[in-house]
């Protein structure tokens, strides 16, 4: 997943109790018909994003805006740069004004409580998307939209027993683990999810030998992996929590004169087009999808909170497993 940078920043306001300015951009919605219930006041949704850090996030803002404007929603719309604090910040100016519902995408997982009980007394419904959180107050928000973490870390698990297979491999499983944010429910959940399997069913042959975060951007996996080789020479797996990572990781594998997918066997999670371009190359050898094209269902379901009807709790998002044969077919239907 390439980093692309496609929208601006600018600071945006915050209520007095806030003392920090987000970095943001705010985008309005379509300036066609009106679109909140009874064809009244056009909704206006405040949405914090985590950041741009990867190509995975930039195709989920690039779904949240269109399906927004689609819908004829005033869209708030914020960049986060990955840090907690901008995104509060973000959540606090979008209660001072007045939003009609707010989502975002967790950076970390916990340290919400406080912003989201402010958005609670001020009646505004909250909507987490892509991220879970960990809170004493289940209340402080009405639905959670994204994928399962913990299974898509089982799938991965899954996946590496096919790569293995595949491959032909025998003996001692030595995987090295790039993990995404530290925090992040996406890192954490992938992790266990691995763990789990690997624990159940691998715990004679298969070993983590090194794991260390790359913040699941492109440098970050391309730097830590260059380390990993140097402290673990011998590394004949890897499982990275996202393609941006794998990606990078790529790089210092070919740099140390080894070759990714056959010398080292990747598996990684998201399913980006670069991914998957890598994949047909051989360098790849699976990827769990992770759809980030939530736009649709996240207005849908903005519609519903913001006309007071009672949603489901947790909506789950579709998506495939994909290895190596099935790269070439599906890669120009990608979408993201």
């Amino acid at each position: 997943m390439l980093s692309r940078r496609n929208f601006l920043t600018a600071a945006v306001g915050v209520a007095a109790a806030g003392g920090l300015a987000a970095c943001a951009k705010e985008d309005e919605g379509s300036s066609g018909s009106d679109s909140s219930s009874g064809g009244g006041k056009k909704i206006t949704l405040g949405f914090a994003q985590v950041g741009s850090e990867s190509g995975w996030r930039t195709a989920n803002t690039k779904s949240v805006k269109e399906a927004a404007k689609e819908a004829g929603y005033n869209l708030k719309f914020s960049d986060a740069q990955q840090k907690q604090e901008n995104q509060i910040s973000a959540i606090r100016s979008y209660i001072a004004q007045k939003v009609n519902v707010i989502a975002f995408s967790p950076v970390v997982v916990t340290g919400w409580d406080a912003v989201l009980k402010e958005a609670k007394t001020a009646k505004i419904p909250v909507i987490l998307t892509d991220r879970s959180i960990e809170t004493s107050d289940d209340s402080l928000y009405v639905s959670f939209i994204g994928s399962d973490f913990i299974d898509e870390g089982r799938r991965a698990a899954k996946m590496l027993e096919k790569v293995l297979e595949k491959a032909g491999h025998k003996g001692a499983v030595k995987i090295a683990q790039l993990e995404g944010t530290t925090g992040a429910a996406p890192a954490i959940e992938r992790a266990k999810g691995f763990k789990e399997i690997m624990d159940a069913e691998h715990k004679d042959d298969w070993k983590v030998v090194v794991s260390q975060t790359g913040d699941f951007t492109r440098a970050g996996g391309k730097q830590v992996m260059a380390a990993f080789l140097q402290s673990n020479p011998d590394i004949n797996v890897l499982y990275a929590h996202n393609d941006d990572m794998a990606l990078g990781a790529i790089q210092s594998i070919e740099a140390a004169g080894k070759k990714p997918g056959k010398d080292i066997l990747i598996v990684s999670v998201d399913g980006v087009k670069d991914g998957f371009v890598a994949m047909s190359e051989g360098k790849i050898n699976g990827i769990v999808e992770c759809n980030p094209l939530l736009g649709p269902q996240l207005m849908d379901l903005v519609k519903k909170v913001n006309d007071g009807e009672t949603v489901e709790r947790r909506i789950k998002t579709k998506e495939g497993d994909f290895l190596q044969e099935q790269a070439k077919e599906a890669l120009p239907t990608r979408k993201y």
